[in-house]
């Protein structure tokens, strides 16, 4: 890869970043084509890891004062539900783990129960509203990814995203789609040890 390929990659994959962390854009490939639209390049585009070192970069220098807070109030809001949801043996991943959250990221915990209904039945118990939607979770790169149930609510202001997966789900995590490896995940013991 020449010099000048490398140069576009870098300035997409920082455009990118800026439409991830100040309009929420969630899906990489999304931010990368219309950062390469925006500044008129094509190719080639940028690795999803390429933009979430970028992410990083445009928090650091123009987040540095915002961010860390709402991290804080992001993971503390993960702690409280995950105690509410001990049940189910969540998991936290996702952006409010790895640190490179922004004010548009929602709290990413995975549940393992016998039955998907049974999170609709304690957040029921509870007078929480709920949203149940599908989505796609890939484990092998050579096997078609599944669905899963997900449950999302809103909480204060953060947004809770709950996806179910079967009680020995706890000992394979579905891969990560920024790069290919099985997700990080942290039980709420960790998670409250990190927020110490």
């Amino acid at each position: 890869m020449t010099a000048h390929d490398q140069r576009q990659r870098r300035l997409i994959a920082m455009e990118a970043a800026r439409l991830i962390a100040e309009h929420g854009m969630s899906d990489y490939y999304a931010a990368k084509r219309k950062a390469a639209q925006h500044l008129g390049l094509q190719h080639p585009l940028p690795r999803n890891e390429e933009v979430e070192q970028a992410l990083g970069d445009y928090q650091r220098l123009f987040q540095a004062d915002t961010q860390p807070r709402h991290l804080k109030k992001l993971r503390e809001a993960a702690l409280q539900a995950m105690r509410l949801l001990e049940r189910f043996e969540p998991r936290l991943t996702g952006s409010v783990l790895s640190g490179a959250a922004h004010r548009h990221s929602d709290v990413n915990l995975h549940l393992f129960a016998a039955t998907p209904e049974e999170v609709g039945w304690l957040l029921d118990s509870r007078d929480i509203p709920f949203q149940l939607v599908q989505r796609h979770f890939s484990f092998t790169s050579a096997t078609p990814a599944k669905i899963f149930p997900v449950y999302r609510f809103v909480a204060g202001e953060v947004t809770l995203d709950l996806a179910v997966f079967p009680l020995l789900g706890v000992r394979q995590a579905p891969l990560n789609p920024v790069n290919g490896r099985p997700m990080e995940r942290i039980s709420c013991a960790a998670l409250d040890k990190m927020l110490k």
